[in-house]
């Protein structure tokens, strides 16, 4: 009852060597784990935007459905720029490997 009555100042002060580190592992553990899996998160998005990119550098289509005309198309750049496009997303598809392996392994919960 006494406990209930006490202030939350006056508790916070009275916790003991354990509990505070206890509250301090546990308010780091969950910054490191959000921001981690917000990261994996954002690889996933920058693959998928790159990907579609890429997707659209062949899109040769007409510039109407009434047109007979394709949009302007240079070979060069466009062998350049999906070379470019294919090894970002191969470099961020490895990132990503690495950076999902590490989240399972810094934060699955353990036995």
């Amino acid at each position: 009852m006494e406990d209930e009555l006490t202030p939350r100042f006056i508790k916070s002060l009275q916790r003991n060597n354990d509990q505070i580190r206890e509250d301090r592992a546990r308010t780091i553990g969950e910054d490191a784990q959000l921001i981690y899996r917000r990261r994996v998160e954002d690889i996933e998005l920058s693959i998928k935007r790159l990907e579609r990119e890429q997707e659209g550098l062949i899109d040769i289509s007409p510039l109407d459905r009434n047109s007979l005309t394709f949009a302007d198309f240079n070979s060069e750049t466009f062998v350049q720029k999906d070379i470019e496009l294919s090894l970002t997303i191969r470099n961020l598809n490895i990132q990503l490997e690495v950076a999902q392996k590490r989240f399972e392994y810094l934060f699955a919960k353990t036995r």
